[in-house]
């Protein structure tokens, strides 16, 4: 005697695998609908707080950990910043790569966080260091292997040597020789210029500080770290975080 399948056990089988599938993709669905809702909230309103620290528009990445989770910790193990065009005091130009660790953010940015520590290797090319320094430098020159900078100044009849070095946990630009035709530059001239140049190596956002200066045939690299610092909230939170 012959058996025949049940027609029903296997349509019901049936049926529920397509339940499981449907159901699958529609949570599969929403939880990539949220994902991309609450990166875009959060990356915008932690995007816009760096921009504002850094004086520019800024690449923002957040590592590999879902921003969905983030929405409900408030936490972001890795912020990696990147700029082409930072104004850290009154510098033009820093090209900055950036990373932040341990980052905890509050209403998801909105109110602000706690930085837990950082790192970042900022580039300072020599035009736009007589960007900076403004019209008395007509032209910018360096030398990896002098260690110094010189700075045409007055139209290139005189030249001004300096050298960035750490001192107290700061950068400090020295002058190592400072010639108008053969004879000293004025004073004033010479501590406004390297006033302005000083700054420019002294503003850093978030508590960093230089671990190492050099300079390069191209300009100054600077390597800085910071410890535990405040994110603060972003302004027009409900404009720029919405």
């Amino acid at each position: 005697m012959s058996t025949q399948p049940r027609p029903t056990k296997t349509i019901t089988r049936r049926a529920l695998l397509i339940a499981l599938t449907v159901v699958a993709i529609l949570l599969a669905t929403a939880l990539a609908g949220g994902e991309a809702y609450a990166r875009h909230t959060v990356s915008q309103c932690i995007s816009t707080q760096f921009e504002k620290e850094m004086g520019s528009k800024i690449d923002v990445g957040f590592g590999a950990k879902p921003m969905l989770i983030t929405w409900i910790d408030g936490k972001v193990p890795t912020v990696k910043v990147d700029s082409d065009d930072t104004k850290f005091g009154p510098a033009v130009g820093m090209v900055v790569h950036a990373e932040f660790h341990g980052v905890e953010v509050t209403d998801n940015g909105r109110g602000g966080g706690v930085i837990g520590s950082s790192s970042a290797d900022v580039t300072w090319h020599n035009d736009g260091i007589r960007q900076t320094l403004g019209g008395l430098v007509s032209g910018v020159r360096s030398s990896a292997a002098s260690d110094m900078l010189t700075l045409d100044v007055l139209g290139g009849l005189a030249q001004l040597q300096v050298k960035p070095v750490i001192k107290g946990g700061v950068i400090e630009v020295e002058t190592m020789s400072a010639q108008l035709l053969g004879m000293g530059l004025p004073t004033d001239l010479v501590q406004g210029i390297v006033e302005v140049f000083t700054k420019s190596l002294q503003s850093y956002p978030y508590n960093m500080a230089p671990t190492e200066v050099k300079v390069t045939d191209d300009g100054i690299a600077v390597k800085l770290a910071g410890g535990r610092a405040e994110l603060p909230a972003a302004e027009n939170a409900n404009a720029t975080c919405a």
